[in-house]
């Protein structure tokens, strides 16, 4: 059994003991870590490794920044989504795990305020993610895409969809790019087993949202077609979200046989 993990941490350092106690504890064999917003000689890849994994990094300081890290040793590693080579945001990073699974990890852009230099980078993101997607299932490697997407899909994944009428995570534009890459033939793993709304993995730090479970579900697992078939379970792991100094994310996960 392969489990996988996406995470946005909201900066590595400052969460490092929540990070590592949740590692101990839900050991997931692969974990995907978005928002570490630190350059790369400044991950503390050491306390990763002390605990039996290897590192892959594509850091920037203070902003953006994702890893991952791998008990079973990494190939392959690359660095930035491909299509744009003047894009210097740290966002992308990929390997394969074991020689078997293709993994990606994502920070999508906010994009926020809808309308602005902002937003329309989003979707030039998204769409070079579309076509990186594309040629990833022409290989016929199997792959799972996993990160804070920053996308509400629908109305099911937000405790308020009138509050978010005007924002850059559910305007037609990003909503209609992340169907068209599901689309594509990919399979969200938490939706697989677990069809109901009121499932979050964000709650924002003002206004009570994590006690009043004011969330939204904004990070996946998007698995290839050959993935899909290896799937056993999914879920959120809602535990983090309630520790002291926690990130505003928490852990999505699934299980690949």
């Amino acid at each position: 059994m392969l489990k996988i993990a996406t995470f946005n941490v909201n900066s590595v350092r400052a969460r490092l003991p929540n990070v590592l106690s949740w590692l101990k504890t839900s050991a997931p064999d692969v974990a995907l870590l978005q928002e570490i917003k630190c350059p790369d000689d400044q991950f503390p890849a050491f306390e990763f490794e002390a605990l039996g994994y290897h590192v892959a990094v594509h850091g920037q300081k203070s902003y953006n920044g994702v890893a991952i890290l791998s008990r079973p040793p990494l190939s392959d590693i690359r660095c930035g989504l491909p299509g744009d080579p003047a894009d210097a945001q740290a966002r992308y990073i990929e390997a394969v795990v074991d020689g078997d699974v293709r993994v990606a990890c994502l920070y999508l852009p906010n994009g926020n305020p809808a309308g602005t230099e902002k937003f329309t980078y989003k979707l030039a993101w998204m769409d070079r993610l579309i076509a990186h997607t594309r040629h990833l299932l022409a290989s016929g490697e199997p792959f799972v895409l996993g990160g804070d997407f920053n996308v509400i899909p629908s109305d099911k994944e937000v405790y308020n969809p009138a509050a978010f009428d005007g924002d850059a995570l559910t305007q037609p534009q990003t909503r209609a790019r992340f169907h068209a890459l599901l689309n594509l033939g990919l399979t969200d793993a938490v939706r697989t087993f677990h069809k109901e709304g009121g499932l979050y993995s964000f709650w924002d730090y003002q206004a009570g949202a994590w006690a009043k479970n004011h969330g939204l579900l904004i990070d996946f697992l998007l698995l290839s077609p050959s993935c899909a078939d290896r799937i056993e379970s999914s879920g959120i792991d809602r535990g983090p979200r309630g520790e002291d100094k926690a990130s505003d994310h928490t852990p999505v996960w699934c299980a690949l046989r």
